[in-house]
């Protein structure tokens, strides 16, 4: 009789291999996030300024080349340009103690811990869904989510380069079977995702005065309604507003915010997002069960 015990054996331990890979994957992609976030807002910057400046009589002086891609990766203290062993992932930053290699200044421990966040959201979609494309879509979802949410907090802005291919992507994925939603509940997700705080806001404004939030809230809400459906819509504004309201107090108290003054409400909505893709996904369950074995 064939013994096949081998071959079982290999198989279980096979799947926890796609996901060692997918966490490696992560780590580069994580870096490049780290450029994106730093990048993004100041191509924004430098764009709407020549707009204003061509609106003029004067005509613009030339920029310097800048896009995710020119200048290469440099210090940001010495402006030192970086070396392949300066920019692995993870292992530099510990190499290096935490400093630049040139100048010694202090790196930010923001960057490894990007690299390893987008690194752990990899190998649980491989794990939840191993190799599939509901595996790849939704680590693309929440790789591009924490994207938006580091921007949000960093700046304010919700770039819509990000927001609308996210919310286009979402309805792509389900037209094709690639997430948990039809095609319809990700249209009225997007819909009604934004429809939603656009008629929240209106209503503040009219009986305020006042902006409670801007549209790249909108254009996120409506982004994840894509790729949740409707029926999350309500879940998610909530562990949002929760979750806002707490941060908001804690701020106060610590004495880091004044009243009044505005925060950011994208990492809230990628936080709940977060959460609700976990539990959809039975990960939670499995995470459990694996605990009890």
């Amino acid at each position: 009789m064939l013994d096949i015990s081998g071959f079982t054996e290999m198989l279980e331990s096979s799947y926890w291999i796609w996901p060692a890979i997918a966490a490696l994957i992560g780590l580069q992609i994580g870096s490049f996030i780290n450029v994106l976030v730093g990048r993004l807002p100041q191509m924004m910057q430098r764009e709407w300024e020549q707009q204003m400046a061509e609106t003029q009589t004067t005509s613009a002086p030339p920029q310097v080349v800048f896009n995710l891609a020119t200048p290469s990766s440099h210090c940001t203290s010495c402006h030192t340009p970086l070396r392949v062993r300066d920019l692995v992932p993870v292992l530099s930053f510990v190499w290096l103690k935490g400093r630049c290699a040139h100048c010694g200044a202090k790196v930010s421990l923001r960057y490894p811990l990007v690299e390893m966040a987008v690194a752990l959201l990899w190998a649980y979609c491989a794990w939840r869904w191993q190799v599939s494309g509901t595996a790849l879509a939704w680590a693309l979802f929440a790789t591009v989510a924490l994207a938006l949410a580091l921007i949000d907090a960093d700046t304010m802005l919700l770039p819509d380069s990000l927001t609308l291919p996210l919310m286009w992507a979402g309805m792509l994925c389900a037209s094709i079977g690639w997430i948990h939603v039809s095609l319809e509940q990700s249209v009225w997700g997007a819909a009604l995702g934004y429809g939603v705080l656009w008629w929240v806001q209106a209503v503040f404004g009219w009986i305020t005065g006042k902006q409670g939030m801007g549209a790249g809230d909108f254009k996120l809400l409506a982004a994840l309604g894509a790729w949740m459906g409707w029926m999350a819509l309500p879940v998610l504004v909530l562990m949002a507003s929760v979750s806002g309201v707490v941060v908001a107090l804690v701020m106060r108290v610590i004495d880091r915010v004044q009243a009044g003054e505005p925060l950011p409400f994208g990492p809230h909505l990628v936080l709940a997002a977060g959460v609700w893709m976990v539990a959809m996904s039975g990960g939670l369950a499995n995470i459990g069960a694996m605990s009890l074995q």
